[in-house]
């Protein structure tokens, strides 16, 4: 995938490149504060994970960076195969993030509005996405978006 211009010309949206690395684990740090991408340390698993996204054609890192080259969004698609739905894909979106100091610009929409047009042309049925319980502003956006909460979700740490 290419580059896609955002709506506002200050921002690109494009898939994430090993540069964008250090960027990205300071925005899935801390989601309250902004954190220096220089103070992130990137693990090999880090590096193994990225690979993994990069190179499967079911995942894709996308990152919002504006017009002075700062990374100030990202969010992981996965597109997941399944008979239910008509034998259709479903889009799972996970690491939603948008930098703390540039919240309430659009951004988050921007991010996922583009997630759904993806979803839409690849041929899914379905685009989900958790949210941990206690963002509820988070909640807020997403319902906004039309999400609808239709589920409860279960994690079991490995």
């Amino acid at each position: 995938m290419s580059a896609v211009p955002a709506p506002s010309s200050a921002h690109t949206l494009r898939p994430a490149t090993r540069a964008d690395l250090p960027a990205v684990l300071a925005l899935l740090a801390d989601e309250d504060q902004v954190v220096d991408p220089a103070t992130v340390v990137v693990t090999e698993a880090h590096e193994r994970a990225f690979v993994a996204i990069e190179t499967d054609p079911r995942n894709e890192m996308l990152v919002l960076v504006d017009s002075g080259g700062t990374l100030v969004g990202c969010l992981q698609a996965t597109y997941i195969p399944g008979l239910g739905k008509g034998g259709a894909e479903r889009a799972l979106v996970e690491a939603v993030r948008i930098r703390a100091d540039r919240r309430g610009d659009g951004l988050g929409r921007t991010l996922m509005e583009h997630a759904i047009t993806r979803a839409r042309s690849r041929g899914c049925a379905l685009l989900q996405l958790t949210s941990n319980k206690q963002r509820e502003a988070a909640h807020r956006f997403y319902a906004a978006l039309g999400f609808a909460r239709s589920h409860e979700g279960f994690k079991l740490a490995l």
